[in-house]
């Protein structure tokens, strides 16, 4: 049975959302090699997690922040694509876009280190 109205509008806009969320996602996989790599530390790290942490609060941690980097990661890719759409020549600003995105993803990036290296660290002692 269809939904109707308002439910069904919803349910369309989900359904949509989804849709291209996933194409995003298959775009940076295909086109971004730094994403790339991030998506296979990611699908190691997070199940080495389960057996880093040693209580919830501590998994949710190490693994919102490998989500953390994708996420950034995926916003530094959309400002570098739109720059680029922008024009080829070098621009003053266009350098400070994707110096900004890139230093977003750096600050990611140590966030990760500062989470995995003192949970690392509480739960095994010094390395």
């Amino acid at each position: 049975m269809l939904k109707s109205g308002l439910s069904g509008l919803l349910h369309r806009r989900i359904l949509s959302a989804g849709i291209n969320s996933f194409k995003g996602l298959k775009d940076a996989v295909l086109h971004e090699e730094s994403f790339r790599v991030e998506v296979i530390l990611s699908l190691i790290l997070v199940p080495a997690a389960i057996f880093v942490a040693v209580d919830y609060l501590q998994l949710i941690l190490l693994i919102l922040s490998v989500l953390l980097v994708l996420v950034v990661e995926l916003l530094n890719t959309g400002i570098e694509i739109v720059v680029d759409r922008i024009g080829s020549e070098f621009h003053k600003l266009s350098g400070r876009a994707k110096d900004i995105g890139s230093a977003a993803v750096f600050l990611a990036m140590m966030a990760f280190i500062l989470v995995w290296g003192g949970i690392l660290i509480v739960n095994y002692g010094p390395l």
